[in-house]
């Protein structure tokens, strides 16, 4: 595999695109407009230059990498070459089979196609196409460069040789691949979820505040970071979104979102996208303010 199209440039799509370029990968970076896209390549040139100041990579690799992506609005022409295609488009379960089934018929017969969903099962994204044994899941972790962790989740049909091949593609990218099987949620948000969703019925029912309960969970748990903080960093809508696929596939109701959540997503307070969510967030500001809703 050298030609790798990402469907969707945003902060996980230009990231994946950021890691395969960084590895010698020709990268066609896809998204519906063009604004977008001069945004992402933006991103990636800031976030390569700052690991040129750290002395990771050199100024000649920074260059190499922006000259090995290439954008594109049309998906047709994006994906005409790809031996992989990496969807990253917003986690909804209907836009992820629209563009799986549009991939299918635009892509290689032998093109492997993989989504970065955090939730969504593979299987049914896979039920979309004529190659079900070639459909994969590359689940990445925020922020891409530097989390080393690949959920690799192999879908019902998901081919030894195609799992195998992504494992060691992982691999080269300087990644760590966990192999895991498609249920809801896969590992990484069965157990990270239900965990944002209690620190959030913690808060709720008035037992501590927001940084109170955030700092039982560094200073007790040894966190990096406390749930309220990290829900923000992923974003309220996007943990909402997961917790909706978890209770749906379960049937669970351990798993339903708390209704300060869907609260907070429906006022459009969705975190660090937004400016505000558990604390509010200043763009260039590291400094965790606590939102004005949640100061006692």
């Amino acid at each position: 595999m050298k030609n790798i199209s990402v469907i969707g440039s945003g902060t996980m799509g230009n990231g994946i695109a950021h890691v395969f370029s960084l590895k010698g990968f020709n990268v066609s970076l896809i998204d519906i407009a063009e604004d977008r896209l001069t945004k992402a390549l933006a991103t990636i040139d800031k976030n390569l230059t700052r690991q040129v100041d750290k002395g990771g990579i050199s100024e000649s690799d920074k260059q190499k990498a922006l000259s090995s992506i290439s954008t594109f609005t049309d998906m047709k022409e994006g994906v005409a070459q790809a031996d992989l295609i990496v969807e990253a488009a917003t986690e909804n379960v209907d836009l992820k089979l629209k563009i799986f089934k549009d991939l299918d018929g635009l892509a290689k017969p032998e093109a492997i196609l993989a989504s970065n969903t955090s939730s969504i099962s593979i299987t049914k994204i896979a039920s979309v196409t004529s190659r079900p044994d070639k459909v994969i899941g590359m689940h990445f972790m925020n922020p891409v460069p530097v989390m080393k962790l690949v959920e690799v989740i192999r879908g019902y049909d998901t081919s030894d040789k195609v799992t195998a091949d992504i494992m060691a593609l992982s691999k080269t990218l300087g990644k760590i691949p966990v192999e895991v099987n498609d249920y809801p949620g896969f590992v990484a948000n069965r157990i990270l979820m239900p965990m944002i969703n209690e620190a959030i019925y913690t808060l709720f029912e008035g037992v501590g505040g927001v940084e109170e309960i955030d700092t039982v969970m560094k200073l007790g748990m040894a966190h990096p970071m406390g749930p309220l903080q990290l829900a923000d960093f992923i974003g309220l809508d996007v943990c909402l979104s997961i917790l909706r696929v978890l209770n749906d596939g379960f049937g669970n109701p351990k798993y339903a979102p708390c209704p300060l959540l869907v609260n907070m997503v429906q006022a459009g307070h969705l975190g660090v996208k937004s400016g505000s969510g558990f604390y509010k967030h200043t763009r260039g500001s590291k400094e965790l303010v606590v939102a004005d809703q949640f100061k006692s």
